[in-house]
């Protein structure tokens, strides 16, 4: 099943084909301060699904704590973050689940697993039968 996404101006969209192979909420410094919010929840799909429609994001790349280096792709006027990709996960992309369109979408995304769950804040309860992990 197709899905599209996009920022939160419309400035930068996306397509993605099929189910992902992973789904988790990430509780790490950068998922916390690229999503603003308290944790990151994350789908992670073959690359070869993905295609930008709209838009050419920027990039910011970092280092993991695994020493692989990750890019943070974003909308250039509204700063929205939509995706992510890098060494840990060849030929993945890591899909910002909330800038998916459609919020019934999401109902079939429930995270199946929490990483870094040791950096949760402690009034953010554990997601009900996810497994958890204190790194990726």
């Amino acid at each position: 099943m197709a899905q599209a996404g996009g920022c939160v101006c419309d400035g930068i969209r996306y397509t993605i084909e099929g189910e992902p192979v992973a789904k988790a909420l990430c509780h790490c410094k950068d998922c916390r301060k690229i999503s603003g919010s308290t944790y990151s929840t994350n789908g992670v799909y073959p690359s070869s699904g993905f295609k930008v429609t709209k838009g050419e994001a920027k990039t910011h790349s970092t280092k993991g704590d695994s020493g692989n280096t990750i890019t943070s792709y974003f909308c250039p006027d509204c700063g929205s973050t939509m995706w992510r990709d890098g060494g840990a996960f060849p030929g993945m992309v890591i899909v910002k689940l909330g800038t998916l369109d459609d919020p019934k979408a999401l109902e079939n995304l429930k995270p199946v697993r929490e990483l870094y769950a040791s950096g949760r804040v402690s009034w953010v309860s554990a997601l009900e039968g996810a497994e958890q992990k204190d790194k990726m």
